[in-house]
């Protein structure tokens, strides 16, 4: 990472991305549980008259390490930071934000800025 100079905005974009590729991981599952029955077999006429389910696009390998090492970067900054930059990291409107922090909007936005900060500089440290 020391090839690479880090700015605060690098990092936003960093953990949107984690945020994406944690929403495209396969949800966990209860083990222990398991199918017996069959499968339906369906005519061509049934089939073509479902509604079509949307295709899941699973993450690359490349993004999921990306994932793991921005879940290393969050142990750097506070609890409360964690919770800001990923709620941005959401797109969660600054004024829901604001309003759990118990501070206006430009409060906020500084603390988001300035937890992004930290991160970039021990990156580039």
């Amino acid at each position: 990472m020391a090839d690479r100079i880090w700015t605060a905005d690098d990092v936003a974009d960093h953990f949107e991305e984690a945020f994406r590729t944690l929403r495209k991981l396969p949800p966990v599952k209860a083990r222990g549980y398991f199918n017996a029955w069959p499968d339906i077999v369906r005519t061509s006429r049934e089939i073509a008259a479902m509604e079509p389910q949307p295709m899941r696009v699973w993450p690359s390998a490349a993004s999921i390490s990306r994932l793991e090492q921005t879940f290393d970067w969050v142990l750097w900054i506070e609890e409360q930071e964690r919770k800001l930059i990923w709620s941005r990291a959401a797109r969660v409107p600054w004024k829901q934000i604001s309003g759990e922090l118990g501070c206006d909007r430009t409060t906020a936005w500084r603390r988001w800025q300035l937890a992004l900060t930290k991160i970039a500089s021990r990156l580039n440290a």
